[in-house]
C-alpha cells in the first residue's frame, strides 16, 4: 500500500492542491505522517461531518495499537502520562466531566463582556509597534495578543504569564528519539512541567477565583486527578493560544494576498465578522484534527480500518469542498452561509470557540485599522510555513506600512 506523505515545505506552503486531488479519489486515503505514523486521511465535508460525529471512533490513546504507540508517543513519560489525558484525548463520560469545567469561562456572554480589555490589549501591542516603517506582526502582535487574552480569561497571575515561554509550545510538534532536536525538546518539556506544577501551586494558595483557581479545586475536591489537573492546565496554556497565533498570521496572509479585500475590511468594520468566518474557511490554523480511533476492525466511508490506526479528518480538505461551498478556492468575505469546521464538529467541538472568533475579530481590525498602508514586506511566496503536523501558520510576517494611527 503506497501512502501519501503530508510534510515538507511545499506541502505545508500550500496542501490544497494535494487535498483536492485527494478529495476527488475519495474519502478515505492512507497517508504518512513526518514521525513515520501510517494513518488513514478523511477528506470531503460530508465524510468529515459524519465521522466527526461517529461514536465508533475515539479520542483515548489507549486504543491507539503497538504501531501507532511505538512512533506516536512524542512526549516520553512520565511526561505523557501526566499531560496527555487532556479533553482532546478523551472519551465520554469522562470527556462530558471533564469539559463541563470549562463551560462558564468560555461562554459567549463572558467573552462579549471581556471585549473591552481585549480591545485594549490589542490596542497597547500596536502602539508599541513602530510609528512608521514595518515591523514583523507574529513576533509584534500575533504571538503576544492570544496569551494575554487567555491569561485575562482563566485568572493566570500576571507575573506567571509574563514568564511563560512561548518555545515550550512547540512541545506538540513531533520530535523523534534520533532527531537531533530530542534534547532541545525533552528540555523544553521539563521546564513546561515545572512551570505547571508552579502555576498549579500558586493557584492553590490564592482567594481569587478564576478558571485556573476553579479547576484546582476540582482537583482537591476529587473530580480531576493530578494527572488531568496539569493535562488541562497544559492544553490550556498552548492549546488555548498557538491556535489563534496561527489563524492570526494566516489570515494575515490571506488579505495581503488579496488587497482589496483588506481595503474593504478596514473601510468596512461592520464586515468583521462574517469576514472572519471566510477568513476561518480559507486558511484553518487547525489543518487536520488529532488522532482518532476504532476499537475493532470496521469499515470507515468504505475503506476497511485496523483498529488501533489512527484515523485523521482534514479540516483544510472539507473547508475547500466545491460540493458544499461554491468556487471553495475563492476569498470571499460576504460568503453566507459558511458552516465551516475550523473549530471542528460534534462533541469535541472547540470549546473556546467564541473566545478565539472574538479575538480575531479584534485582531484583524484592529491591525486593518490602525497601519495605514498596510503590505507585505517581501514576497509571501517566501514565508516560511511552521513544520508542525497539525497546524498552519507562519513564524515570521515582516510588514511595511506608511504610519501607525
Amino acid at each position: 500500500m503506497q501512502r501519501v506523505p503530508l510534510y515538507g515545505e511545499r506541502f505545508k506552503r500550500d496542501p490544497y492542491p494535494l487535498y483536492r486531488e485527494l478529495r476527488a479519489a475519495g474519502p478515505v486515503h492512507p497517508v504518512r505522517f513526518p514521525s513515520g505514523v501510517a494513518a488513514w486521511l478523511v477528506t470531503g465535508y460530508r465524510a468529515a461531518v459524519e465521522t466527526l460525529g461517529d461514536g465508533r471512533l475515539g479520542k483515548n490513546h489507549r486504543l491507539g495499537n503497538e504501531g501507532w504507540r511505538k512512533l506516536a508517543s512524542i512526549m516520553p513519560e512520565p511526561q505523557h502520562s501526566r499531560l496527555q489525558v487532556h479533553l482532546l484525548h478523551q472519551d465520554p463520560p469522562r470527556h462530558t466531566a471533564m469539559r463541563g469545567l470549562l463551560g462558564e469561562a468560555f461562554a459567549p456572554r463572558r467573552v462579549e463582556a471581556l471585549r473591552p480589555r481585549f480591545q485594549r490589549i490589542a490596542d497597547r501591542l500596536v502602539d508599541a509597534l513602530p510609528e512608521h516603517g514595518g515591523a514583523d506582526l507574529v513576533a509584534g502582535f500575533a504571538a503576544l495578543f492570544p496569551f494575554r487574552v487567555l491569561a485575562e480569561v482563566i485568572g493566570l497571575p500576571r507575573e506567571l504569564a509574563e514568564r511563560f515561554d512561548r518555545d515550550w509550545g512547540k512541545v506538540v510538534q513531533p520530535v523523534g528519539l534520533q532527531d537531533p532536536r530530542r534534547p532541545a525538546y525533552e528540555r523544553r518539556l521539563r521546564e513546561l512541567e515545572g512551570y505547571i506544577a508552579e502555576v498549579v501551586e500558586r493557584c492553590r494558595r490564592q482567594e481569587e477565583s478564576g478558571l485556573l483557581t476553579r479547576l484546582v479545586a476540582a482537583c482537591d475536591a476529587g473530580e480531576l486527578t493530578p494527572a488531568e489537573l496539569d493535562s488541562m492546565v497544559f492544553q490550556l496554556l498552548v492549546a488555548g493560544q498557538e491556535p489563534v497565533t496561527n489563524q492570526i498570521s494566516t489570515a494575515l496572509v490571506a488579505l495581503l494576498r488579496h488587497p482589496r479585500q483588506l481595503a474593504r475590511l478596514r473601510a468596512e468594520p461592520d464586515l468583521l465578522p462574517r469576514a472572519v468566518e471566510e477568513l476561518l474557511r480559507y486558511d484553518s490554523a487547525f489543518e487536520l484534527t488529532t488522532w482518532r480511533f476504532l476499537a475493532v476492525d470496521d469499515e470507515l466511508h468504505g475503506t476497511r480500518v485496523p483498529a488501533g490506526d489512527s484515523v485523521i479528518v482534514s479540516l483544510a480538505a472539507a473547508n475547500r469542498d466545491p460540493e458544499r461551498f461554491p468556487d471553495p478556492d475563492r476569498l470571499d468575505l460576504d460568503r453566507t452561509p459558511n458552516p465551516h469546521l475550523a473549530f471542528g464538529h460534534g462533541i469535541h467541538f472547540c470549546p473556546g470557540a467564541a473566545l478565539a472568533r472574538a479575538e480575531l475579530q479584534i485582531a484583524l481590525g484592529t491591525l486593518a485599522g490602525r497601519l495605514q498602508g498596510l503590505r507585505p514586506a517581501g514576497e509571501l511566496d517566501a514565508l516560511a510555513w511552521t513544520p508542525a503536523v497539525l497546524a498552519r501558520g507562519v513564524d515570521r510576517l515582516p510588514v511595511a506600512y506608511d504610519r501607525r494611527s
